[in-house]
């Protein structure tokens, strides 16, 4: 199980339709907020994937600027990739294959311009290999 704590940013005077929203949306938990449009809430899902999508719900809701997730916590996921990491190679084995094209590689730091939802099911299939 994946916990994630979310930052929910407003407009001060749409605040109180946007908490409304929160509490009734049933894809999260709503915590706090301050007067300023900053609103705290949790989400929980089986992965990464299911979080996103959750995430996209909130995103959604009307007068909602952002919605930006803070911290993430799933003991499974880091044993699955912890374990993974320990068993691997400590260089990957493309780095040393002479014959592979640069451009053939597939680079995943830059998440801001990536389908998030493709690369959660990617993460979230490490650890089943």
């Amino acid at each position: 199980m994946n916990i994630s704590s979310i930052v929910v940013k407003t407009v001060p005077k749409f605040l109180d339709e946007v908490v409304q929203s929160l509490k009734d949306c049933e894809v999260c938990d709503y915590h706090m907020h301050d007067e300023q449009g900053r609103i705290i809430i949790t989400l929980e899902g089986s992965g990464v994937e299911e979080e996103l999508k959750k995430l996209r719900v909130i995103e959604a809701i009307p007068h909602v600027i952002t919605a930006d997730m803070q911290m993430a916590y799933s003991e499974d996921e880091l044993n699955a990739h912890m374990e993974v990491l320990e068993n691997a190679d400590v260089v990957p084995k493309m780095l040393n294959d002479e014959d592979l094209d640069p451009k053939d590689i597939v680079y995943n730091g830059d998440l801001k311009k990536k389908d998030l939802e493709g690369f959660a099911r990617r993460f979230d299939e490490t650890g089943k290999k």
